[in-house]
């Protein structure tokens, strides 16, 4: 009995051990089979029932112009998806429905056949998806349209439609300051304003649960957001969008007409440094040009001959000469060491003036002056240019600015002959902003301020943060040399280089600049043609300067290079925009006085059938001096009775309309492209625009009623 309980014992424990492993490879067997057999598919349906919050970006900023135009902004667009197998959508529900949906769709869209969407959406069904994709960058407009169409009609929730927000950054006026406004993407390089206020404009995130489904797509477990996004800030930038426009069709139309390489063009607002208007355009194609580079920020240069202002500021600040001086400019050529120097033209005379000199752009005179006085010490003339900031950096807010470079007489690239090539711009490096601040900071009385381009930041209308002016130097040179170098400029306009600039109206003061563009580190290419950079910087009204401009027309090739004639007509055409739209720049017109004691009933001027029409009921004697045909007379009564005479109304010159009634007055300017502003109430005694002028489209003339 001992026996058979030992073997019973033993037999219950062999079978125990026995059912035990074959437990243990059972589990071992299982491990394998899921870790190396079907490891993919749990591992893929593992993922597709992740669910995590997903950032939802906030609404970005939008940029504005001063006059609160639109300049870039973000619009809404959708990625369309379909929930095909929704609860509510039964198999009657989406037969009944799927061929009227899918010719609304291929109507709508127009990329596919209605068959084409009836056989993906079935597909789609067939194979249990529930976040189909349909369509991307939709309009808000065609998601309002979807909405109602077959299906989609049944509801939020019933219809299996489903839309995702998305933004796309658009610009309203397209290529007007592209390069300034800038752009945000990935992986490149932040660029303008988008670039450098991107916190401001980004915003905050918000959350949202989604789930991921297979295909490694995230989708929405609910229509609603978890945690909201916080909005961007806007920007409220410095530029006028009306003299934007001027400005870059000014300079489209020279260098097409110059068939130049690129150009570019800046306006400043001289006692701001306000950043009204700023324009580069770069050949992409024969006669296309393209905004693609900021050459006014970025593009360091050789500035030429607008870098003799600086030279005589030296000179003339530390009491080596003055304007009224004589240099010897001898037949023009001048040999310092091995460099020849020569003015473009043969002079009329060897000897002249200091002033008579920068007004013609002499080379030999700037390089004879500078040598005269800084050959035996150099370094003063460059600590002189160093105590006005010409080689320092503006530290814009934009990115990308280029580095100024004046030599030092400890570089190594210092020769014998750089003091002479530096007095007429040569062989040192300056941007055209930084060109344009320098002659600002002249406009300026010598104050440099610092050029800007953000007005302030604001939050659902309130503003955040205002920028003001900022100082770079208080002074760069004596008031006295200022107005030296101030009486100079206005004779290049006057006198010099720059005649063909006079404006009838007002005064401009400047500088020309021809500069050869050294390529390969020789200024004549392969085939020896010379090519040059033209530019005309300055400021107006001279007598009380409120803009600074800066215009620079990179090689020219059609045989005309100078920068009076190419930079010049870009400057000059901005400039009568902005003084002919700007009335507080206009001089005050005296009031007509000629109805003074006059005791005859008034009769205003106006159109002559209404007149004759009036005076008949009133009885008032008239006496007529015009023409059968003259619609618009003149009234000039006296004690007894009223002379009338012709109003000869020209459609290219401002017409009197001093005594007329506002709606005669207002028909006549407005017939004739001016836009009128009106101040008091009664008959006109002013007009800020003297009779006769040539009529400029678009141009503001106020009319003062009493």
């Amino acid at each position: 009995m001992a026996l058979d309980a030992r073997k019973d014992i033993l037999w219950r424990i062999y079978l125990l051990y026995v059912f035990i492993c074959i437990f243990g490879f059972a589990i071992v067997f299982r491990i394998v089979k899921l870790q190396f057999v079907e490891g993919d598919m749990w591992r893929e349906k593992s993922k597709s029932l992740t669910t995590s919050y997903i950032n939802i970006d906030a609404s970005r900023g939008s940029i504005y112009s001063s006059d609160g135009s639109l300049l870039a902004t973000s619009v809404p667009i959708y990625e369309i998806r379909m929930d095909v197998n929704a609860d509510p959508l039964t198999d009657k529900v989406f037969n009944d429905n799927i061929d009227s949906l899918s010719i609304y769709l291929a109507n709508m869209f127009k990329d596919k056949l209605a068959s084409q969407y009836k056989i993906q959406i079935k597909k789609a069904r067939k194979n249990g998806e529930r976040y189909h994709f349909i369509k991307d960058n939709v309009r808000y407009s065609d998601l309002k349209a979807m909405r109602k169409f077959p299906m989609f009609r049944l509801g939020k929730y019933k219809g299996g439609l489903i839309s995702i927000q998305k933004s796309r950054r658009e610009l309203p006026f397209r290529e007007l300051a592209a390069r300034t406004i800038g752009y945000v993407r990935e992986d490149v390089q932040p660029v303008g304003i988008e670039g450098s206020y991107d916190n401001q404009l980004t915003g905050v995130s918000g959350k949202r649960l989604m789930q991921k489904i297979a295909g490694g797509v995230w989708m929405p477990i609910s229509n609603d957001i978890d945690v909201e996004p916080n909005d961007g800030c806007d920007i409220i930038t410095t530029i006028d969008v009306n003299i934007q426009d001027v400005a870059e069709h000014a300079l489209m139309s020279q260098l097409m007409k110059n068939n130049a390489g690129y150009g570019c063009v800046i306006l400043m607002e001289v006692k701001t440094g306000q950043i009204k208007a700023i324009a580069n355009l770069s050949r992409k194609d024969t006669n296309v040009y393209r905004e693609n580079y900021n050459y006014a920020i970025g593009s360091a240069i050789e500035p030429g001959s607008t870098f003799k202002l600086a030279s005589y500021i030296a000179a003339i600040e530390d009491g080596f000469i003055d304007i009224d001086d004589t240099v010897d400019i001898e037949n023009g050529t001048h040999k310092f060491l091995d460099l020849v120097i020569k003015d473009s033209h043969e002079p009329a005379k060897r000897k002249i003036t200091i002033k008579q000199a920068f007004e013609q752009s002499s080379n030999v005179a700037v390089a004879k002056v500078i040598y005269k006085y800084y050959s035996k010490n150099p370094q003063k003339f460059i600590d002189r240019l160093y105590t006005m900031n010409l080689n320092s950096p503006l530290g814009l807010e934009i990115s990308g600015e280029g580095v100024p470079k004046i030599k030092k007489t400890s570089d190594k690239d210092w020769y014998g002959t750089t003091l002479p090539s530096m007095s007429r711009g040569y062989e040192l490096l300056m941007t055209p902003l930084q060109i344009l601040t320098f002659y600002n900071a002249v406009a300026n009385g010598g104050k440099m301020v610092k050029p800007l381009f953000v007005n302030e930041v604001r939050k659902n209308g309130k503003p955040l943060k205002i920028y003001g002016t900022q100082v770079i130097n208080p002074s760069i040179c004596s008031e006295q040399t200022i107005e030296k170098v101030k009486k100079m400029m206005e004779g290049v306009v006057e006198n010099g280089t720059a005649k063909n600039l006079k404006a009838a109206s007002y005064k401009i003061a400047g500088k020309t600049g021809t500069a050869q563009i050294a390529v390969g580190g020789k200024y004549k290419n392969g085939d020896s043609k010379v090519v040059y950079n033209a530019s005309f910087v300055g400021y107006f009204p001279a007598e009380n300067p409120r803009y600074s401009c800066m215009v620079l027309v990179s090689a020219p090739s059609n045989g005309v290079f100078y920068g009076n004639v190419v930079a010049g007509p870009i400057f000059k055409e901005i400039a009568d925009k902005v003084y002919s739209t700007s009335l507080d720049m206009h001089k005050s017109i005296e009031p007509d006085t000629s109805y003074k004691g006059v005791r005859t009933p008034f009769v205003k001027s106006g159109n002559r059938k209404d007149i004759e029409s009036l005076a008949s009921i009133l009885g008032v004697k008239i006496i007529t001096n015009y023409t059968a045909n003259s619609e618009w007379i003149i009234t000039n009564p006296d004690k007894n009775n009223v002379t009338l005479t012709s109003n000869k109304i020209s459609e290219r010159k401002v017409p009197n309309v001093i005594g007329m009634g506002l709606k005669d007055a207002i028909y006549i300017l407005e017939n004739s492209g001016v836009q009128v502003k009106v101040i008091g109430s009664g008959k006109i005694v002013k007009q800020s625009i003297a009779v006769g002028k040539p009529i400029d489209k678009g141009a503001v003339i106020l009319l003062e009623l009493a």
